[in-house]
C-alpha cells in the first residue's frame, strides 16, 4: 500500500477476506498520529473507519465514498516485561509478530485465532476468539489498557473500567481508531502442543464427544464438522484437542530449542483461479481427504504452532482460490440447551445443495462484559459457502433458525444479513449506540457494515 505524508490518501477497491464484498474509498496510510487525525476531522459525510490486515470477511472494514485508515504502519512493538507478561505494542502490530517477539521471553498470546495475520487493534475490535474461547475467553479479556483517538481528535486512555472500553472491545471501529494497547501475555515453557485427535462417525458421535465433558480437560478444543456427507455419517467430525506442551514433554530434539518458533508460511497462492473451482466435487474430495487425516483415536501427539492451530498460514492469500467472485463466511453461534436445533441447522446446511469445506465447530465459554462481543456459553460452527445463486436466500433461512435456536452471527464474519436479524440477535445493541454516540455524537466512525446494519 502506498504511504502518504498527509491525509489526502488514495482511491483504492478494498475486499473483505471473502472477497465478495467490495467498495472503492480513499485510504491514508500512515504512522503519524497527527495525519490519522487530520484524516479524522476531514472525513466528510462518508465518514471513516479504520482498517487492519483486512482480514474480517465481509464489509467491517470498507467505506464506499469515505477515507479508510490504513492501520498497518502502527507496527512498533514499545516493550515487552517479562515479569508481568505485559507487551506495551501498536495497534499495527500483527499477532505473527507479536508472537515471534513474546516467545523469546517465554510468553504466549493468550488469544489466538485461526490465522496470525490480524492486527492487535483488528483483535480488540472484533474481540476475537481462539479454540481455547472455554478457558480463557476472547481477547478483550487479556487488553489491560488501549489508546483510542476518538471523534473530537482526542487520545484517550482507557481501561476495563470504563464502559468506552468495552464499547471498543468488539465494537468493530466504530468507536474510534486504537493506536496502541497493552496486552497481558500467558506464561509458556515451549512453543509446541501435545494433541490428542479422535475421529467420529455421525453428528451424534460428535456432539457426545463435545458434550460429555472431556473438553475439560484441554485448554484448546476444534472439530472440523464434514458438512458434505449424507445417510448415516452426516454430522462426522475429526476432533484436535490439546495444550501447549511442557518442556519435559517435548523430545529431547525439541528441547534444546523449545521456544523456537516453526510456522512457516510456504507460498503465496497467485490470483489465477476462476470462478467455481471449489465446487461440489472439489469440496466433496478435499472434505473426503480432511476426514480421514484425522486419526480414530490418537493421544499425546507433539504438534508444532502449524500443526495443531494454523494450518491455513501455510499458504499466503488463500481466499484466492474461491475466485474473484468469492466466497461467504457463515459463522454463528447456539446456546447450551440448543442441540436439537443446532443439530437441525447441520443437517439443513448438509441438504441445501451450498457446499462448504472449511468448517470449524468447537464450544465456547462465558462472555465478557462487551455489549457487541460475539462469543457465549454454546456452540458456534463457521462455514465457507462460495458465492452461488440462491446463496443469500438460503443465509437468510439459517439466521431464522440461528435465531430461533437462541444464537447469533459474529460481526467479523457477516456479509450480507439484515439490520432486523442483528438487532434481535443482539439485546445490548441499544446499550452500546447509546456509549458509542456520546464518544463520537456527529457519526464521524462508520462503515459499510454500520449503515448496512442501521448500527450508526
Amino acid at each position: 500500500m502506498t504511504a502518504t505524508t498527509g491525509a489526502v490518501g488514495e482511491r483504492r477497491e478494498l475486499t473483505g477476506w471473502g472477497r465478495a464484498i467490495r467498495s472503492t474509498s480513499r485510504v491514508v496510510s500512515t504512522a503519524d498520529v497527527d495525519v490519522v487525525r487530520a484524516a479524522v476531522r476531514a472525513a466528510g459525510p462518508r465518514g471513516v473507519i479504520a482498517r487492519g490486515l483486512g482480514r474480517s470477511y465481509g464489509d467491517t472494514a470498507l467505506n464506499a465514498g469515505g477515507t479508510v485508515i490504513d492501520m498497518t504502519p502502527f507496527d512498533r512493538i514499545h516493550s515487552i516485561d517479562p515479569d508481568s507478561g505485559i507487551a506495551d505494542v501498536d495497534a499495527g502490530v500483527s499477532l505473527d509478530a507479536l508472537l515471534r517477539a513474546v516467545l523469546r521471553h517465554g510468553l504466549w498470546i493468550p488469544v489466538l485465532p485461526g490465522t496470525r495475520q490480524v492486527t492487535v487493534g483488528g483483535a480488540i475490535g472484533c474481540d476475537i476468539h481462539g479454540k481455547n474461547h472455554h478457558t480463557a475467553g476472547s481477547f478483550g479479556n487479556h487488553v489491560v489498557s488501549l489508546d483510542l483517538l476518538t471523534a473530537d481528535g482526542e487520545v484517550r486512555t482507557l481501561t476495563p473500567e470504563s464502559p468506552l472500553f468495552w464499547a471498543t472491545v468488539g465494537g468493530i471501529g466504530l468507536t474510534g481508531v486504537v493506536l496502541r494497547a497493552k496486552v497481558r501475555m500467558k506464561k509458556t515453557e515451549t512453543a509446541y502442543f501435545i494433541a490428542d485427535n479422535d475421529r467420529t462417525s455421525s453428528l451424534d458421535e460428535t456432539m457426545e464427544l463435545l458434550t460429555n465433558g472431556s473438553d475439560d480437560g484441554y485448554d484448546y478444543s476444534m472439530s472440523v464438522l464434514d458438512t458434505i456427507t449424507t445417510g448415516p455419517h452426516l454430522g462426522r467430525a475429526g476432533f484436535t484437542r490439546g495444550s501447549l506442551a511442557k518442556r519435559d514433554e517435548l523430545p529431547p530434539k525439541l528441547r534444546r530449542d523449545p521456544l523456537r518458533f516453526d510456522a512457516p508460511q510456504l507460498f503465496t497462492v497467485p490470483d489465477v483461479f476462476p470462478n467455481g473451482m471449489v465446487n461440489k466435487l472439489t469440496i466433496r474430495t478435499a472434505a473426503e481427504l480432511s476426514h480421514r487425516i484425522y486419526p480414530k483415536h490418537a493421544r499425546g501427539r507433539v504438534q508444532n504452532l502449524t500443526q495443531f492451530y494454523h494450518p491455513l498460514d501455510l499458504l499466503g492469500e488463500w481466499n484466492r482460490a474461491y475466485g474473484r467472485r468469492g466466497f461467504i463466511q457463515y459463522q454463528f453461534s447456539a446456546p447450551y440447551g440448543a442441540e436439537a436445533k443446532l443439530a437441525e441447522i447441520v443437517r439443513t446446511i448438509v441438504a441445501s445443495g451450498h457446499w462448504s469445506f472449511l468448517n470449524v465447530f468447537k464450544r465456547m465459554g462465558e462472555s465478557n462484559p462487551a455489549p457487541l462481543s460475539w462469543p457465549h456459553p454454546g456452540f458456534m460452527l463457521s462455514l465457507d459457502f462460495p458465492v452461488s445463486p440462491g446463496l443469500q436466500g438460503f443465509c437468510a433461512t439459517l439466521d431464522e433458525m440461528v435465531l430461533d435456536a437462541g444464537g447469533r452471527l459474529y460481526f467479523a464474519k457477516d456479509a450480507i444479513t439484515t439490520p432486523d436479524t442483528i438487532h434481535r440477535m443482539y439485546p445490548r445493541l441499544g446499550e452500546w449506540q447509546k456509549t458509542r454516540a456520546e464518544a463520537d455524537p456527529e457519526g464521524v466512525f462508520t462503515s459499510d457494515m454500520a449503515r448496512r446494519l442501521h448500527l450508526v
